[in-house]
């Protein structure tokens, strides 16, 4: 599985009003773990920052006179995003920025949901969290996620805010020991179990370890706490569920 964590800065509020995306950062995942690729780029609007808007992300149309425009980098940015699953906050924001940007270059480009699916990780704070405040920020405080650093708001900074709080808000797998590892390290990584396995088969009987009530216990308690980060309900508990529901039925 391949996703994309995507973020974006614009001039203004609404699309529909003329304004303009100046930020686009993006973080990959190769089976929910981040491969240390990522795409960021700063774009010339051709206009104005609405009142408001540049204080929100510290930019400028100044500091943005010798950037790129959305024509001169939508071939690169859409062949890193091509066919994977986007996870954006609030998507419905940034996929009408993205697609206003690509009607303005021709019929020939399409629409981004073309080329992508989109995943909403505010539509799943909310229901995850219901009635509760399911901003980016709010989320990192709730599922410990440090954003110290966070002064302004910045497209691939955001982005990779985005990655530590959608794996914390989809089961908190990364607490099982899934760290971040960059390409070559997951592909060395991947050679070496491998290895490991192909050398270490046992070869006599296989040995069966009982765990002690105390390990039963920890066991149990580990389980417990991954429930809740999962909103209460597991992978491996829907799994039980239905092998239960299946020797029944036999």
């Amino acid at each position: 599985m391949r996703q994309i964590i995507l973020d974006t800065e614009t001039t203004g509020l609404e699309w529909k009003k003329g304004n303009r995306v100046v930020e686009i950062g993006c973080v990959e995942l190769l089976e929910r773990r981040p491969t240390g690729r990522t795409y960021h780029q700063y774009i010339h609007p051709q206009r104005e920052f609405e009142q408001g808007a540049a204080e929100v992300t510290g930019l400028s149309l100044d500091f943005l006179s010798d950037k790129p425009l959305f024509a001169q980098i939508a071939d690169e940015f859409l062949a890193f995003i091509d066919g994977a699953e986007l996870i954006i906050h609030n998507a419905a924001f940034d996929v009408g920025f993205l697609d206003y940007e690509l009607s303005l270059l021709g019929e020939r480009y399409g629409r981004l949901q073309d080329r992508v699916t989109v995943e909403d990780s505010l539509l799943m704070a909310r229901q995850r969290f219901p009635g509760q405040r399911n901003s980016l920020d709010a989320l990192c405080k709730r599922l410990g996620v440090d954003n110290t650093h966070r002064q302004l708001h910045g497209a691939l900074l955001d982005a990779q805010l985005l990655c530590d709080v959608y794996l914390a808000l989809t089961s908190g797998q990364s607490e099982i020991g899934f760290g971040s590892l960059d390409e070559q390290g997951t592909a060395a990584a991947a050679a070496a179990s491998v290895n490991h396995f192909s050398q270490s088969l046992p070869t006599g009987p296989r040995v069966r370890v009982q765990p002690s009530d105390e390990e039963l216990a920890a066991h149990a308690g580990r389980l417990e706490k991954l429930r809740k980060k999962a909103g209460g309900s597991t992978l491996w508990d829907q799994m039980e569920a239905e092998a239960q529901l299946e020797s029944a039925v036999a």
